[in-house]
């Protein structure tokens, strides 16, 4: 098993309220996955295969990063849709869609829990399925020759590390709302399973003018 580097995507277009205009980096987006790249290259961080989502943000950020190698693009490497999830709980529970950050961080554990226990009607797809395909879709890039990286997103990777660590709704949502955009991620397999040997690293956005653009959102 090669190790796996999951790296989530620049800053977004964080006012949005629905999936597609949500689907597109900032110009600080951009910038973040260029920091990245520069420090990837200057670290001499070895990597010999890249793959992403098929989100434009995701496309956004591996292109930015320059790193010479031709992507995977895999579409079960793509995230959740959250403001569809949301749009539902609200229309078929009436819990309205967050107003602030502190509002946010309360709603995100109440879909995932909503989700996974099949309280929701008509998802695009069922908490299950989406367990399934990042298992399937990480198992496969790890029988692969050498460290990959995978640029992604932050709901997929806290699946991924909740997996690896056996984490329920609850913690799993604590590392979801802590992902930083453009931050790191490693897996590495240890005794067959995966083991967790970094998070939430952005040592390209760790200075003095930089701190600034660790975001979240």
């Amino acid at each position: 098993m090669s190790h796996i580097t999951l790296i989530r995507h620049g800053q977004a277009n964080s006012g949005a309220t629905d999936e597609a205009s949500y689907d597109m980096l900032s110009p600080l987006g951009h910038q973040q996955a260029i920091w990245l790249g520069d420090h990837l290259r200057h670290s001499e961080t070895h990597h010999t295969r890249l793959y992403t989502g098929t989100l434009r943000r995701h496309i956004e950020t591996a292109d930015g990063m320059k790193t010479g190698l031709d992507p995977i693009r895999d579409a079960r490497l793509n995230e959740l849709e959250y403001f569809t999830l949301a749009t539902l709980l609200e229309q078929q529970h009436g819990i309205p869609f967050p107003q602030d950050q502190h509002g946010f961080s309360a709603h995100l554990p109440l879909v995932f829990e909503t989700w996974k226990s099949d309280r929701l009607e008509n998802p695009p797809e069922t908490f299950a399925s989406f367990e399934g395909r990042i298992q399937s879709v990480l198992e496969e890039i790890a029988e692969g020759q050498g460290p990959a990286l995978v640029v992604t997103s932050g709901g997929l990777i806290s699946m991924a590390m909740a997996q690896a660590m056996g984490l329920g709704i609850p913690a799993m949502s604590r590392m979801a709302l802590a992902i930083m955009n453009t931050s790191m991620h490693r897996l590495f397999p240890i005794g067959g399973h995966w083991s967790p040997v970094l998070f939430n690293a952005v040592p390209h956005l760790d200075t003095t003018e930089r701190r600034a653009a660790q975001t979240h959102i």
